[in-house]
């Protein structure tokens, strides 16, 4: 399976914060915001990934990222020069997924919770397995701000995109599972009325298809939508205060990456030590050193 981070966009409800940096490169407590979605897929177990920008962003996140070797990823680069809709992805995306599976996640999300990897990874084999879809539901207390989903036993029964009168409270978030025809299905579908190939109409296709599951974010689970400077200040504020408690970092890349086999003990103290006069550094070194897999 491949991986997918969409971080298009011009970051207008962040404005003038984000008017010469992109909004996904804004610091979440001690990381960049891309760190948070490049993590969520890498506990998917997924390790060739695409980031999507604008072509202005773009060189900040290949400075940031370089091509991932260091960190046992792959990373490839690709421009949405116009916001032309979540779904649009795929088809920038088309080469590079090729035959594989694919996973998007977007580039303000950030997850939280137990279990997390095991969730994504139970979607992974759905798509890769079963050629279904898969989207994640997050309980909120005003679903009519998002898009709604309506399930039963694991499978959806029906997707509204800011209902007036919501079937239910489960708020459809921003990380999706997909086999190989999301790719076709994008290329088809019809721009919406603002123009956009949007990721609901996907969906919808999948479940007229009767191949559409959902995997529920249980209490205890955090989801942030970083849009806003509000979000964005709670997020940051969440983060720091379960750090600080706790002594393990969220979305700490390097340590994702030694988790998952794709780096050994020594690549990942490497890569400690280049960052050792900071405490995230130091937190590297010390989860090395401390490391008993």
């Amino acid at each position: 399976m491949k991986g997918i981070v969409l971080a298009g966009g011009l970051g207008t409800r962040l404005y003038p914060i984000t008017k010469g940096i992109s909004k996904q490169l804004l610091p979440i407590h001690d990381k960049p915001m891309i760190y948070y979605p490049i993590s969520s897929l890498i506990k998917a177990g997924i390790n060739e990934i695409l980031i999507i920008s604008t072509p202005h962003d773009l060189p900040g996140f290949k400075k940031l990222l370089g091509d991932g070797k260091q960190l046992g990823l792959k990373f490839e680069f690709a421009e949405q020069s116009n916001p032309n809709g979540l779904a649009e992805a795929f088809i920038i995306g088309k080469k590079f997924i090729a035959n594989d599976s694919v996973c998007l996640v977007l580039g303000d999300n950030i997850f939280y919770g137990e279990g997390f990897s095991n969730l994504l990874k139970s979607a992974k084999k759905n798509a890769e397995n079963k050629n279904r879809a898969t989207v994640f539901g997050y309980h909120v207390k005003d679903p009519e701000r998002y898009g709604v989903v309506e399930f039963q036993n694991n499978t959806v029964i029906s997707l509204e995109e800011k209902p007036i009168k919501p079937k239910s409270n489960y708020a459809v978030v921003g990380i999706y599972f997909y086999p190989n025809s999301v790719i076709e299905i994008s290329e088809n579908i019809v721009p919406s009325q603002r123009g956009e190939l949007e990721i609901t109409s996907v969906n919808q296709e999948y479940l007229n298809r009767l191949e559409l599951d959902i995997k529920i974010m249980g209490r205890g689970f955090a989801w942030f939508d970083t849009g806003t400077e509000e979000s964005l200040s709670e997020a940051g504020d969440f983060v720091k205060a379960l750090e600080k408690r706790q002594g393990l970092k969220i979305a700490c890349i390097e340590e994702n990456v030694l988790e998952q086999g794709f780096i050994s003990k020594v690549q990942a103290l490497k890569l400690g030590l280049e960052l050792e006069k900071t405490n995230y550094g130091k937190y590297i070194i010390n989860r090395v050193n401390n490391w008993k897999h």
